[in-house]
Order: C-alpha cells, then structure tokens, then sequence
C-alpha cells in the first residue's frame, strides 16, 4: 500500500538531535516534560495534574482497554449514585440547603461520565470513507467536555462562597453536615482514584480527567467538612473562606489537564515516546536511518507513520525489514495499533536511488 505524507502536517525529523534514554521524569499526557514540584505545591500537582507513564499491568489490546474503561465508568457512576443517595438522607434529616445544593451538584457531575461512555463505544466503530482514521478522536472530544464542566463547577462553588461570604447563614444540624460532606468526599475520591489508575492503564486522557473532576467534586464536599468544624470552633466563616480557597486552588491546577488534552487534540505526544521508537527503527537490522517519524495518540490508542533508509533495493529485503520493525515497534508501544513505514533505498555514496512503500498495521 502506497503511503504519502499529509499535506500540512509537520513531522519529526529523524536527523534532529535526541536523546533515546528515557527521561528520568515523567511527561504529561501530550507531549511535553512536566516540572516537578515538591513539598505542598507538588502533592497538589500530583493530585489535580496527574501524568501517565507506561505501567507494568497497562492493557495493550485496544478492544480490552475500552471494555475497561466503560467498566470503570459504570462501577464509578454506580459509586457516585450511591453516596448522592446516602447524602440524600442525610440532607433529609438535616434539613441543610446546602447540603441539597451539594447532593445535586454530585449527582449532576456523576452523569458527566455518560458522554466518555459513548466516547469509548464510538471508538470501537470501525473507520469509513468520511471518518477513514475512526472515531477515537471522540474519547478527546469527550475530555474537553469534562474540563469545561470542572472548570464551571469550580466557578459555581467560587460562586457559592462569594455569596456567603457577603449573606452568612447559620449552619444546623453541623454533625449531620459534617457526615454528609465526609461521605461526598470518601465516595468522589474512590471514583478519583479509580478512574485515574485505570485511565493511566489504557493510555486515555479523558479518563484521567474524569478522574480528576471526581477529585475536585470530593474536595469541595471536603469544604464542608472543614467549614463545619469550623463553625463548631466558633468561626462562622470557615466554610466559605475554605470553599473559596479549593474553588481557586481546583481553576489555577487545571490548567495541567487543559494542556494535557488540548496537546492530545493537537496530535501532541510524548517526547519519550519519540525516542523509544526511533531508537527501535535505528536497531533494526537492515535500516540505516529513519528520515521521518510521526506519532500521535487517538483516543486512548497511537498511530504512527515513519519514513526509513535501507541499503538493500530487494522488495522481498525491504517487506523483511519492515516486517521486523514493526515487530519490535509493538513491543516498545504496547499501545500502538497501526503504523505505516515507508521505506526509502539509498546507494553506497549516500544518494536516494528510489522508494518502496508499505503498510505495517499492529495486531
């Protein structure tokens, strides 16, 4: 199958310097080197900017990884479910307008997880002639969708607070406020953590993000908690100065998650990655450079394309070449469903004397 390079699209150059170590760091999702950060700023980063690297127990089929990650969405939805019915009762016997408003903010955020659902099914639909690379791209679409709803549910609690900052209201009832704003926060953070190790699995970015907008809905349930105990020591303010802290520290950090998949809707991708793949195509037998090197993720998934330099003029040397990259190109991106090599011959004085091209599709 004849390969030709996309008009407008710019690839890496295989001749520019890189490095094929691996980065002591990690990257974020899209393609660049995340600072590091320590002490309290760092733990924040970890918890609201988490970045994914390729783990040990990653699943590399791409049909497998989506059955995970819509299994991942229904336990967590099933989650969030819950505790709003817990919080339900609890706002029942409290009779706390607050707690109400909170209860259907989580339910309200528990269904955000719809969209990436049908993100993951339509993922599975095969390519066609409108859509000839799939609908993967939609697990993206379904990640900014996410980032907006945290980005207004931040905005909202900012809201919130602002108001009783100005109109305070006595709070009743504070230890059934305090077990409501403990159960909002337990469940939110399971589904956090859930959703962000399973994400980090399969590769997908928006899954990630989902995970972290069960962490800010837990951290501001967390709000209530510490306004609560506030009130019970004697400072009436407490919930809605804490409130407009977390509303502020959630806005400032998410703009790691913006970055992160607004990179990947770009075609950004992991500089490491790069490396791995390049340094695989220059150990291959029978390849002498690689002049071009693109990769990019869709959805949860990475396709490549690669233009190669190879000695030998034989179809049958070239398809044998390329067949083995491709082997080991599996290997070292477990993720990667398809590549294209094309494979270019040069003479002993270095001059191109002409091209073969084929396909190599992974798995």
């Amino acid at each position: 199958m004849s390969t030709t390079e996309q008009p407008g699209h710019h690839s890496y150059d295989g001749h520019e310097n890189h490095s094929h170590s691996h980065e002591p760091h990690g990257h974020d999702h899209a393609g660049h080197t995340h600072k590091n950060h320590s002490g309290f700023k760092g733990w924040l980063f970890e918890l609201f900017v988490p970045h994914t690297h390729d783990s040990s127990d990653s699943i590399d089929d791409a049909l497998e990884a989506s059955r995970e990650g819509v299994r991942a969405l229904k336990i967590s939805m099933v989650i969030l479910l819950a505790t709003t019915v817990l919080q339900v009762i609890v706002v029942a016997i409290s009779g706390s307008v607050a707690l109400l408003a909170d209860t259907i903010h989580n339910f309200s955020d528990a269904l955000t997880a719809v969209p990436l659902w049908i993100a993951f099914i339509l993922g599975r639909r095969v390519a066609t002639k409108r859509y000839t690379y799939g609908y993967g791209r939609a697990e993206d679409l379904a990640g900014l969708f996410i980032v907006v709803v945290i980005a207004l549910s931040a905005v909202l609690a900012a809201w919130q607070s602002i108001e009783r900052l100005f109109n305070p209201q006595p709070l009743e009832n504070l230890w059934w406020v305090l077990a409501a704003g403990v159960i909002g926060f337990a469940g939110n953070e399971i589904v956090a953590v859930y959703r962000i190790r399973v994400g980090q699995k399969i590769g997908s970015a928006a899954l990630v993000a989902d995970g972290v907008h069960a962490r800010t809905d837990g951290f501001t349930s967390l709000a209530v908690v510490f306004g609560a105990v506030g009130v019970m020591l004697g400072f009436p303010l407490a919930d809605p100065i804490i409130g407009l802290l977390i509303s502020v520290a959630i806005i400032v950090l998410l703009f790691g998650t913006v970055k992160s998949i607004g990179r990947r809707l770009m075609d950004g991708i992991e500089p490491d990655l790069v490396s791995r793949a390049q340094s695989v195509l220059e150990g291959t037998t029978g390849i002498l450079s690689v002049s071009r090197l693109q990769l990019r993720w869709v959805g949860h998934r990475l396709q490549g394309a690669a233009t190669i330099v190879v000695a030998d003029a034989e179809l049958s040397s070239v398809e044998g070449i390329i067949k083995d990259a491709e082997h080991r190109l599996g290997h070292a991106l477990p993720k990667l469903d398809d590549v294209v090599l094309k494979a270019i011959t040069s003479t002993d004085d270095g001059v191109v004397d002409g091209e073969l091209s084929t396909h190599a599709g992974h798995r």
